[in-house]
């Protein structure tokens, strides 16, 4: 392999036209940004590290299921409010029935994978465009947590028929998912984010499935006529994509110490543009874990300095639009 080869060179010798050197530089460029502006020395701090690793974490194990649909040539809307109904869920069943944790587990990936089965029929079935095919469901599943839900919190204190409340313990297995480990430096959700990113980036690279989800994304009916199985390939996306999402609303629930039927709303964006930044072609065919891993940690860190520096809320949002019109953009040229 030569030298350029192994720098991110393609074979018209252009750098910037490698997807993954990209990545690598909008990553460098936030972290020069976080040294510039380091806010009274608190990004030289490694607890301001450990917290954005933390922050973002949620919205990662969200990317890596984004990332799988997408290099297969779909789109998933509906994580954000699969996030929240999972997180209701998991609530209601941890801290007001009791379960334990096993259960509350898997009753909480039967829900996200539910809702990934009725996406993957949708688009691979009935053969609706899976923006609308996740659209319906994204709507579907907000409202359906806030119906389980009653549209209040599910948190510690236990409504009872009189009107009063009863208050009860913070479940165990919400307190060991916000706990931090090795020390203290790293979170527990930050290790389970690790753990996804790992099973998708061996699915994508070392597994079939990876292959086929590649092939579809790439050219539909060409991977059709050699074999593959397309739409129950399609299916097993979007199961594997809701079942990330109900991996990060049950964490979103042990952070938050509550189910909140309004929580993850704009969260499908947020790891969208992860996936994006990556350099992941979201027209399918093309992209990783290992670029994904490069757009969470530059969208993630980039959100922390914005905070650090205390950048308002409102300028955040619309510094995050123009990033992601940047990264499509960069796509683009590299076709051309």
């Amino acid at each position: 392999m030569s030298p350029r080869r192994k720098i991110g060179w393609n074979r018209s010798g252009s750098w910037w036209r490698s997807p993954a050197s990209r990545a690598w530089l909008a990553l460098a460029l936030v972290l020069v940004l976080g040294l510039l502006f380091p806010a009274d020395g608190a990004f030289y701090q490694w607890g301001t590290h450990r917290d954005a690793l933390r922050q973002t974490s949620v919205y990662g194990i969200l990317a890596c299921g984004l990332t799988v649909v997408i290099v297969s040539g779909g789109i998933d809307l509906s994580v954000g409010s699969v996030l929240a109904l999972v997180a209701v869920v998991t609530a209601r069943l941890a801290i007001h029935a009791g379960w334990p944790a096993w259960g509350v587990v898997l009753i909480g990936l039967t829900v996200g994978g539910a809702v990934g089965l009725v996406n993957g029929l949708l688009a691979a079935r009935l053969g609706l465009q899976p923006f609308i095919a996740t659209l319906a469901t994204m709507v579907f599943a907000r409202g359906l947590a806030k119906w389980s839900s009653g549209g209040m919190k599910v948190s510690t204190a236990v409504p009872l028929p009189d009107g009063t409340f009863r208050y009860v313990d913070v479940p165990a297995l919400f307190r060991w998912i916000d706990t931090r480990v090795l020390g203290g430096n790293v979170s527990v959700v930050t290790l389970v984010f690790l753990f996804c990113a790992l099973v998708c980036g061996w699915l994508l690279t070392r597994h079939a499935w990876g292959r086929w989800w590649m092939a579809i994304g790439g050219n539909e009916e060409a991977a059709r006529r050699s074999g593959v199985p397309v739409a129950r390939m399609k299916m097993a996306a979007y199961v594997g994509s809701g079942l990330l999402a109900a991996v990060a609303g049950l964490c979103q629930a042990a952070q938050e110490q509550q189910g909140d039927p309004e929580t993850g709303a704009g969260y499908e964006l947020i790891a969208i543009a992860m996936v994006v930044m990556g350099g992941t072609r979201l027209s399918g065919g093309e992209g990783g874990m290992g670029r994904t891993l490069l757009g969470v940690l530059t969208v993630g860190y980039l959100e922390k300095i914005l905070s650090i520096n205390a950048v308002p809320e409102a300028g955040r949002l619309m510094l995050m639009g123009v990033i992601i019109v940047l990264a499509v953009l960069t796509q683009g040229m590299r076709r051309s």
